[in-house]
């Protein structure tokens, strides 16, 4: 199976929304620097979305001597070029900052007080599961339910061959509790399909996002979402999720997350917080729709062309 993780998504999405002619001018490398040739005739993108802390890009960065290897550095967030900046002093004339995209925009379910909260999880397993499932036990009996689409094939067979088993029990602690549902891995166009029969996104996340393309899809859907406040995610979300500060101790933080669903779940039905979910839904189509980083991508090719002549 062919990998589709948000990398892979938002690279599909570049090429069909940008002119084929203008991309052809380019050689556009994804995360890991020259994991594809470097071309002579071409000008050479790192359009760079994990974090600069990661084995496999650390020790190319560190050498300085790589920086000039490529024309131009593009980053998912201000927050992960702030990273890169700071850690590796990369030249900041040739860096340049477009936020990932979406393109669904369906319209959203209502939530009647008294409703189940439906609720979903669709990142992978090491991006917080464990903290969630800690947080569904403590929900026991408070008419609320997790769906789960969590799982290491996301990026092909070979990688859940590879990494899967070392999530079996938070897997297998999902099929047990009783307000949980393990649905295991979906396409992602299954998975925004499904996403307006939901309510809330929960997101304790403890992977440091450099951005995060399911609270992305997830606020275009209009669903109310609550996320820790680390890595890129505060940047990625704005002011419309609510935030539960980070903190090491999970337990802690699966407490903290209970007690915020619970209220999530006793106010979600008052016109207030209606409002404020057609503004979310509003705001991430104008800023965040591939219709507009269609246009920023083609505005910077562009003109990385016209200053050549």
């Amino acid at each position: 199976m062919t990998p589709l993780g948000g990398t892979e998504l938002q690279h599909n999405f570049l090429n069909n929304y940008v002119d084929n002619d203008l991309l052809s001018n380019f050689s556009i490398c994804t995360s890991v620097p020259e994991k594809i040739p470097l071309y002579q005739n071409k000008t050479n993108i790192l359009w760079q979305k994990n974090a600069p802390n990661q084995p496999n890009i650390a020790p190319w960065f560190k050498d300085k001597s790589n920086h000039t290897k490529y024309d131009w550095y593009v980053f998912n967030s201000s927050w992960n070029y702030e990273k890169y900046r700071d850690l590796y002093d990369l030249p900041t004339d040739r860096c340049h900052v477009i936020k990932n995209g979406v393109t669904n925009f369906p319209e959203r379910q209502v939530y009647k007080k008294g409703d189940t909260l439906r609720m979903i999880f669709h990142p992978t397993p090491w991006r917080g599961l464990n903290v969630l499932l800690a947080t569904m036990q403590l929900l026991e009996g408070e008419n609320i339910e997790l769906d789960v689409y969590s799982s290491c094939q996301i990026y092909g067979e070979d990688f859940e061959k590879d990494n899967d088993e070392q999530y079996q029990d938070l897997y297998d602690q999902a099929k047990t509790l009783p307000n949980v549902n393990y649905l295991g891995y979906r396409p992602n166009e299954f998975i925004l399909s499904k996403l307006p029969y939901y309510h809330m996104f929960p997101y304790p996340s403890i992977w440091e996002e450099t951005s995060c393309i399911s609270l992305l899809e997830s606020m275009a859907a209009g669903l109310y979402c609550m996320v820790t406040n680390y890595g890129a995610l505060y940047e990625t979300g704005a002011e419309f999720p609510v935030y539960v500060n980070y903190e090491t101790n999970l337990v802690n933080l699966a407490h903290q997350f209970a007690e915020g669903i619970k209220i999530c779940r006793d106010t979600l039905h008052e016109p207030m917080i209606q409002e404020h979910l057609d503004e979310q839904q509003k705001y991430i189509k104008r800023f965040y729709s591939w219709d507009k980083k269609g246009l920023e991508w083609t505005n910077f090719l562009q003109g990385i062309l016209d200053a050549k002549q």
